[in-house]
């Protein structure tokens, strides 16, 4: 049974604490995977995966991003970044978390998972922080057009100067998630987009810490994460033999049903990546670790994570 622990470091920000879920083998670990989350969702939802991998000899760890889960000093926070560098310094906190954890594991392979706009996250990670990882895991990524993610952050930044970086802007949120459901014949929730499994959706529906509105901030930010991570000179800073694994479903509105998550798996390979796959599967949304095929997803991750151990 996996020996599970939660505690807290303080963010880059200089005053939030950052909440972390651990789980560890009960036996030697074998390497250690850190998991980025999206937006408008927190950690906790990552405790399957976690338990799946700590099961199989890795010591697996998810922080809360600033302004989610628990990692706020109030509810005002709740889906705020910062008044300015916000991406920043939730990399610079990914950095943090894997800085604790490789002291306490210094000798194992490192890999680092991230999804939706944590696969963002990852990949300006992996930018600015080459050297640092054995892998990555990218999961419901996409590579959006410079034209609309440019548009997308002038439009955040006006509001931004208008009504305060916290405001919760819903026609930002309308533009950024509101045609997601408009691919599926038969909707039954604004959530369908996320995944098959009816369950899953009406929990992240129920859960009040996921699916409410980003502020102005976070988009603005977050449009300058996606902005900064698809620029080639920024992929060409990737350490050319950097394991990469791009997962998607491919009826995933984030990743352009396929189409955005094959452009970012061709602009690695341009860019001299050595080691980069891709795997779409068939009839998934969005959430994979959360679709009616988890198992053979989670089944595949580790597939991946064991060859790239050797």
């Amino acid at each position: 049974m996996p020996q599970f622990t939660e505690f807290t470091f303080p963010s880059s920000n200089g005053r939030t604490n950052i909440r972390v879920r651990k789980f560890v083998p009960d036996s030697a670990p074998r390497g250690v995977v850190q998991i980025a989350h999206g937006v408008a969702e927190h950690c906790e939802r990552y405790d399957a995966f976690m338990k799946f991998l700590a099961e199989n000899g890795f010591v697996a760890a998810a922080n809360d991003h600033l302004g989610h889960g628990k990692s706020i000093t109030d509810e005002s926070e709740l889906g705020f970044f910062a008044e300015k560098d916000g991406w920043d310094l939730v990399v610079r906190d990914m950095e943090k978390l894997r800085e604790l954890l490789a002291s306490d594991y210094p000798d194992l392979p490192y890999f680092l998972f991230g999804h939706s706009m944590g696969s963002f996250l990852a990949r300006t990670y992996i930018i600015r922080h080459p050297q640092r990882l054995d892998g990555a895991i990218i999961c419901g990524t996409g590579q959006q057009s410079p034209a609309l993610v440019g548009a997308g952050k002038t439009m955040a930044k006006m509001i931004c100067g208008v009504k305060g970086a916290k405001h919760k802007s819903d026609m930002l949120n309308n533009t950024a998630f509101g045609k997601y459901n408009a691919g599926f014949d038969t909707v039954r929730t604004p959530c369908d987009w996320l995944s098959r499994d009816e369950a899953n959706v009406d929990k992240y529906i129920a859960d009040p810490l996921c699916g409410f509105v980003p502020s102005a901030g976070l988009f603005r930010d977050m449009m300058g994460g996606i902005s900064f991570i698809g620029k080639k000179k920024n992929i060409a800073e990737m350490r050319k033999d950097l394991p990469v694994f791009f997962i998607a479903g491919d009826k995933d509105p984030v990743g352009e049903n396929g189409k955005g998550v094959k452009k970012a798996y061709e602009a690695f390979k341009e860019a001299g990546m050595t080691d980069v796959s891709i795997k779409l599967y068939p009839d998934c949304r969005h959430e994979l670790l959360n679709e009616l095929n988890r198992g053979e997803v989670m089944n595949d991750i580790l597939a991946w994570l064991n060859k790239k151990l050797g």
